[in-house]
């Protein structure tokens, strides 16, 4: 098998694994992934914080997660740009998440408002208008059908050690059209 090849195959056993989800098997999963492999997932903001996984043992959690609860993955593979130059090589691919999200999304945000409002060291102002934001984006989004497709961009770095292609990286991003949903503040812009 070339290289193209087998790097085609490795995103297709990643997508199996996203597609059957069964979590008594995602150490076997993990074994796609080198020992230092970093894993940026879509909350992923700094190294070692939040989705930023700098090993696979860290990375397996996102991965169990994602299993657990997260909506449906499916890699574009048809159309995905793979490319290599020796043992490295990296991809670039569309994706979409798929995930039916009903009424119970307005109980859930409640409760997110319950614990929120008594979180510490953020102001009573910042508060509530994160609480707005979110309560706007969420019946706005409700409002437009219970069925999201988010389209979100993969792309991963891969590596052949031993003749078998393993990830080096990955990263999970979604892309945005209006102001991003993170925000760095400085004493400059404030």
């Amino acid at each position: 098998m070339n290289p193209q090849q087998a790097i085609r195959a490795l995103l297709q056993t990643f997508q199996d694994g996203y597609t059957n989800r069964d979590l008594a098997k995602v150490d076997t999963f993990m074994d796609l992934f080198i020992p230092n492999a970093e894993v940026i997932g879509t909350n992923g903001i700094k190294p070692d914080t939040d989705e930023w996984y700098m090993t696979r043992d860290t990375a397996r959690a996102s991965v169990h997660g994602d299993w657990e609860g997260w909506g449906d993955f499916l890699l574009d593979l048809d159309s995905a740009s793979i490319h290599h130059l020796g043992d490295v090589g990296w991809v670039a691919a569309t994706a979409t998440v798929t995930q039916t999200i009903g009424e119970e999304n307005y109980a859930s945000y409640l409760n997110f408002i319950k614990e929120y409002i008594d979180k510490p060291g953020i102001s009573a102002e910042q508060k509530l208008h994160h609480i707005l934001r979110g309560g706007t984006n969420t019946v706005y989004e409700l409002r437009r059908g219970e069925k999201f497709i988010w389209p979100l961009r993969f792309t991963a770095v891969v590596i052949c050690q031993a003749g078998v292609w393993k990830f080096a990286q990955v990263n999970f991003s979604f892309p945005t059209v209006y102001f991003p949903d993170v925000r760095i503040f400085t004493e400059s812009n404030l």
